[in-house]
């Protein structure tokens, strides 16, 4: 079953309230406004990207009847801690869009080898314990924020290199679902992050086309301060 589904069984609908990432795709939200309960977003953790479990736990009210996680970029939610706060809360903790698969090896492969020759560029850490199947390989441009990460990023494409911002917008600066709220880590998050390429059917010349334009610019952007 999918979330709206899950959440409608368990009987969460009007009157409730149900947390939920902002640095996300709109989908988990949106499956909690269809549900008819209320999405109330929570901050991520800066490691993971994943909701903060510290923060799911400022944002729990008496109206709180669930959380939804949602794995991101390929690094899974902390569930077990959620899974406490929902059993201390009574609440029912919900997996987002949850489909086992087995690693990717290849792009484990691609992406252990940009940890270990990117320079300048803060590369995804990884839970310990955890298997990252790196969906998305998403690192942080240092210096001041979303106009640096941005011209890093026009500087690549000029070299050939394929990226996006994985997240343009967090979720409560949406209109459909917009909160005067400061999330800060989601705030940061969303100013900073882009997403390099690391499919399986990449080669090995083209990780080093992407290592050698990343390094060549990544000491143009000073740390901010």
């Amino acid at each position: 079953m999918g979330t709206e589904e899950i959440l409608t069984a368990a009987g969460v609908g009007s009157g409730d309230e149900v947390i939920v990432p902002s640095y996300a795709t709109p989908g988990a939200a949106e499956a909690v406004r269809h549900a008819g309960a209320l999405p109330v977003f929570a901050d991520i953790d800066p490691s993971t990207f994943c909701l903060d479990p510290a923060a799911v736990e400022a944002a729990v009210t008496p109206r709180t009847a669930a959380v939804v996680a949602v794995s991101l970029f390929g690094h899974p939610a902390d569930l077990p801690a959620l899974q406490r706060i929902a059993g201390r809360r009574d609440l029912l903790l919900v997996e987002h869009d949850a489909h086992p698969e087995p690693p990717d090896l290849r792009r484990q492969a691609h992406a252990a080898y940009l940890d270990a020759r990117l320079t300048g560029l803060l590369t995804p850490p990884v839970a310990p314990g955890v298997r990252h199947r790196y969906h998305s390989y998403v690192v942080r441009v240092p210096g001041n924020g979303r106009p640096d990460r941005d011209a890093f990023a026009r500087a690549l494409r000029s070299r050939g290199v394929r990226c996006h911002v994985p997240v343009q917008t967090p979720v409560h600066r949406m209109p459909a679902f917009r909160r005067e709220l400061w999330l800060a880590e989601t705030e940061r998050a969303a100013d900073v992050c882009l997403a390099l390429p690391v499919g399986e059917e990449m080669s090995r010349r083209e990780l080093q086309r992407v290592v050698s334009a990343c390094n060549a610019l990544g000491g143009l952007l000073p740390a901010a301060a």
